[in-house]
């Protein structure tokens, strides 16, 4: 099946033996074979858009910002339907996001549905809260997550179990 959608995202390995098991259970996102991550922009835009000059521009972006050490020390929840963690500092994030929406600003993050995007990687969401609440208890005791932050996927795929793909990484760091 041809790929509907993009995104730009932040993978986080490290994160994978804390909430793996949750996110299987608890993120759509998981089903589609995305990995644990930090969303930088999604939905990007539209797989026949992504063309050489797009290209080019993301790996621009991405080679002005420096790479840097991220810890996820901290389980935190948007109302009572997602429970994710925070990533520290979140600045990388909030630039990267901030610099692809600029540059491509009909690629508004989250289409637009809020005012300004919050980095977080995702444990789950849109279960029974008592679950949910589980998962954030069961992963707040494997924390802190500590990583290093280098590059930025660009993945595509569809709503299909197993679709995403990684279409190309762009390296922080160069610029």
């Amino acid at each position: 099946m041809k790929p509907t959608e993009t995104a730009l995202i932040v993978v986080v390995p490290e994160a994978e033996p804390a909430v793996g098991r949750f996110r299987s259970a608890l993120d759509v996102a998981a089903g589609w074979g995305v990995p644990a991550h930090v969303t930088v922009l999604y939905p990007f835009l539209p797989p026949d858009r992504i063309t050489d000059e797009v290209i080019t521009d993301l790996d621009r972006i991405c080679a002005a910002t420096p790479c840097g050490e991220v810890s996820f020390a901290e389980v935190k929840w948007f109302g009572d339907t997602v429970v994710w963690l925070a990533p520290d500092p979140d600045d990388v994030f909030r630039h990267l996001t901030a610099a692809v929406w600029r540059r491509f600003p009909e690629a508004a993050p989250y289409g637009g549905a809020h005012a300004e995007p919050v980095p977080h990687l995702t444990i789950g969401h849109d279960a029974p809260k008592q679950v949910l609440a589980q998962a954030a208890e069961a992963v707040a005791g494997r924390l802190p997550i500590r990583t290093t932050v280098d590059t930025v996927r660009l993945i595509a795929g569809t709503a299909a179990p197993d679709s995403w793909r990684t279409r190309h990484e762009f390296a922080f760091g160069r610029g």
